[in-house]
C-alpha cells in the first residue's frame, strides 16, 4: 500500500445510491470506463453471486462501491464520469438489466400502460434518450465496447450492432446470456410467467445499493482504488504498480494520465500478453540493474513480495527517465522470450528459444544486463551466443539434478553480473563459465540423473534433451519441427518403447521372459532414457508389440513407428526385440551424448 500521499487525499463525495438514481433515465449521465482498465473479467461464479444475491435479497442489497472522476466537458451536452473503479459490477449490472428488457420487450403486448413506460424508462437507463449513446461506455480492449452495444442491440434496444468473430463466446455477451436464461429459469422453477420474474428481477436491481464516491483527481483515484479491498477480481501487484505510476504521473504533473498508460503498455506490448513475464520482467530488471538504481531499504533481491515497495521507490523520482529505461529493457527482455517477432533469425534468436525451452528463465536476468551493456563490456553477439549456450547446458545440469537450489538462482546471477563490470570481451565469457561451472554439479552427478529414472525426475528436460539429440541430425531436408504445438500441446511427445503402463502386454512379457521378469524389468527400466524416444504418434504405438512399434505405418504408408528416418531412433528401427541389456547400453549411449552436448567447460 502506497503511503506517500495519502494525507492530500480528497474526495469530493461520497454517498449511497439506488441503482436505480445512478443510471436515471431522465438524466444525462454517462459512465466511461477509461483505457487503462483491464478489459471485462467476471466470470459465472460472480453472475451467479449477484443474480442470486439480488433474488434473496431482504430489502435492498448492497452492491459495492464506485470511484469516479468528474471528465465533464460541457454540462449542457453530457455529464461523464470515468470509472475509476467498479467497472466490473456496472457493466455486470447493466447487463442483468438489458437481460431483463430483452424479457419484458419481448412480451410487451402482455404489458400494461404502466408496465410499458417502466419498460421504455429501462432502455433509457441503458442508452440515453439524448444522443442514442450507452449510458455506461466499456473500453474497448478485447472487443469490449463493441460487445457491449450488440447485445444492447440483441436486446431489443435502438443502437447499432458492432458484432465482431466470436462474439458469442466471449464474456459480456456470455453475461448478458446467463442472465436471461437465468430469468426464465426463474419463472420455470416459482411458476411464474417470464414477465413476472423479469419484474421480480428488474424491483431487485433498480433498489440495489451502491456507494459512489467521487474523487478530485486521477492520483486521489488511484489511491482510494488501491485501499479498497472491495474488488471482485484481486489485484495483481503488477496492477498495483501500473495504477502507482499513473497517479504520481499526474500528481507530479509529468505525463497525462493517457500517456503514462500508453508508455505502460509500449513496455508490456515487448513483453507478449502473459502476467506471469511481466511480474517476472519486473522482478528481473530491479535485479539487473540495482547497482544503478535508487537504494530500496531490505530488498537486496526483487521478490513477489517485495516487489510493489522496491517500484514505489524507483518511481518516486524521475518518472519519464525511469519508465523510458523499463522500455528500453523490456525490448531486450522481449527478445530473450520470444514476445518480440525477430524479422531475420540469427544464431543468438536460435540460442535464446534454447535457453527458453531449457527452462533457464532465472537467468534472463544476466542475459538482459549483458545485452543491454553489450557496447561496454565488448562483447558481440558471437559472445553472447557463447554465453546463452553454456546457460543452456547449466540449465539442463541444474534443473535434472536440482543443485543449485531455486532460492539460489537469483543471487547467483546478481554475482555474476557484479563481476562482469570489471571485465570485457572473451574475458566476460569466461568469468561467466567459470561462475556456472562453480554454481553446478559435476559430470558424476549428472550422469547419475541421466542413467536413473529420468522421466520420472524431470520430463520436461527430458523432453528437451531427447528434442535436442534428434534436431543436431537434422539437415534442411529432414527438418522437422519438434515442438510444434496443437491446442496447447506438443504434437511430438515422449514415447516409452517398452510401455510404461501397468498392465504389461503379452508379447513383451513373451519377450522379456515372463510375467515376473516383464515386472522387474518395468519397475527398474522403463522411465530411463535408453526406452524413451520423441514421436508424434504416441497414441498409435502404444502398447502395441515392439515390432509393431518399430514398422508401424499410416494410411499412406509412410512409416510413424521407429523407422520414421529420425535419427534418436536409429539404434531402435534395426533391432527385432527389446530387452533390459538394450535399454542399458541406450541409456549409457545416449547419456554420453548429452554430457558431451551440454558442458560446462
Amino acid at each position: 500500500m502506497y503511503g506517500t500521499h495519502r494525507l492530500g487525499l480528497v474526495i469530493k463525495s461520497a454517498s449511497q445510491y439506488p441503482v436505480h438514481t445512478l443510471l436515471g433515465h431522465e438524466g444525462n449521465l454517462q459512465y466511461k470506463i477509461p483505457p487503462y482498465q483491464r478489459e471485462y473479467s467476471w466470470q459465472k461464479a460472480e453472475w451467479e453471486a449477484l443474480f442470486q444475491d439480488l433474488l434473496e435479497a431482504d430489502g435492498a442489497h448492497f452492491v459495492g462501491t464506485i470511484i469516479t472522476l468528474n471528465q465533464t466537458d460541457d454540462a449542457a451536452d453530457k455529464s461523464v464520469l470515468e470509472l475509476i473503479d467498479g467497472q466490473q459490477r456496472m457493466t455486470t449490472l447493466t447487463l442483468l438489466l438489458a437481460a431483463i428488457y430483452s424479457v419484458l420487450k419481448l412480451h410487451e403486448d402482455e404489458l400494461d400502460e404502466d408496465d410499458r413506460t417502466d419498460v421504455t424508462n429501462l432502455g433509457r437507463q441503458l442508452i440515453r434518450k439524448q444522443d442514442g449513446e450507452p449510458r455506461v461506455i466499456p473500453q474497448k480492449q478485447g472487443h469490449n465496447r463493441d460487445d457491449y452495444v450488440t447485445v444492447l442491440a440483441e436486446a431489443g434496444l435502438k443502437v447499432d450492432p458492432a458484432w465482431k468473430t466470436y462474439f458469442s463466446v466471449r464474456r459480456i455477451s456470455r453475461c448478458y446470456q446467463y442472465f436471461r436464461s437465468s430469468i426464465l429459469r426463474l419463472a420455470e422453477s416459482e411458476g411464474v410467467d417470464e414477465v413476472e420474474a423479469a419484474k421480480r428481477m428488474l424491483d431487485a436491481a433498480q433498489h440495489a445499493v451502491i456507494v459512489k464516491i467521487e474523487v478530485a483527481s486521477h492520483a486521489d483515484a488511484f489511491v482510494l482504488f488501491e485501499s479498497l479491498n472491495n474488488r471482485g477480481m484481486p489485484l495483481t501487484p503488477v496492477d498495483l504498480i501500473k495504477t502507482h505510476l499513473l497517479a504520481e504521473a499526474e500528481r507530479k504533473g509529468i505525463m497525462h494520465v493517457d500517456e503514462a498508460f500508453k508508455r505502460w503498455n509500449e513496455m508490456l506490448t515487448s513483453l507478449g500478453d502473459t502476467y506471469a513475464t511481466h511480474e517476472r520482467f519486473l522482478r528481473h530488471y530491479y535485479n539487473a540493474f540495482k547497482a544503478e538504481l535508487p537504494e530500496v531499504a531490505n530488498a537486496p533481491v526483487a521478490t513477489k513480495s517485495r516487489l510493489i515497495r522496491i517500484y514505489e521507490v524507483l518511481l518516486a523520482d524521475s518518472i519519464e527517465e525511469r519508465v523510458g529505461e523499463l522500455i528500453a529493457a523490456s525490448r531486450i527482455y522481449g527478445r530473450i522470450t520470444g514476445s518480440v517477432e525477430t524479422e531475420s533469425p540469427n544464431e543468438l534468436h536460435t540460442a535464446l528459444r534454447q535457453l527458453t525451452r531449457a527452462q533457464g528463465a532465472p537467468s534472463y536476468v544476466l542475459v538482459m544486463w549483458m545485452m543491454s551493456k553489450a557496447k561496454l563490456l565488448e562483447v558481440s553477439e558471437t559472445h553472447l551466443v557463447d554465453v546463452v549456450k553454456r546457460l543452456t547446458s547449466f540449465f539442463v545440469r541444474r534443473n535434472l539434478t536440482g543443485f543449485p537450489q531455486t532460492y539460489a538462482l537469483p543471487k547467483l546471477f546478481m554475482d555474476i553480473v557484479a563481476r562482469l563490470e570489471a571485465v570485457t570481451g572473451e574475458a566476460a565469457v569466461s568469468l561467466v563459465s567459470a561462475e556456472l561451472t562453480g554454481a553446478s554439479s559435476g559430470d558424476e552427478a549428472f550422469r547419475e540423473r541421466l542413467e536413473g529414472a529420468i522421466y520420472d525426475e524431470n520430463t520436461d528436460v527430458t523432453r528437451f534433451v531427447l528434442a535436442t539429440l534428434a534436431e543436431d541430425a537434422m539437415t534442411r531436408e529432414t527438418s522437422v519441427d519438434l515442438w510444434e504445438q496443437e491446442k496447447g500441446h506438443f504434437v511430438w511427445t515422449i514415447e516409452h518403447v517398452f510401455p510404461q503402463g501397468d498392465n504389461i502386454p503379452a508379447p513383451w512379457q513373451e519377450m522379456l521372459g515372463g510375467a515376473k521378469a516383464a515386472e522387474e524389468a518395468h519397475e527398474g527400466h522403463v522411465h530411463r532414457l535408453g526406452n524413451l524416444t520423441i514421436t508424434a504418434y504416441n497414441s498409435n504405438l502404444g502398447n502395441k508389440s515392439f515390432v509393431d512399434k518399430r514398422d508401424r505405418t499410416d494410411a499412406g504408408g509412410h512409416f510413424i513407428g521407429y523407422k520414421n528416418g529420425l535419427s534418436l531412433n536409429s539404434g531402435l528401427a534395426s533391432k527385432d526385440s527389446w530387452v533390459v541389456a538394450d535399454i542399458e547400453e541406450r541409456t549409457k549411449s545416449l547419456a554420453d551424448q548429452v554430457i558431451g552436448r551440454f558442458p560446462l567447460g
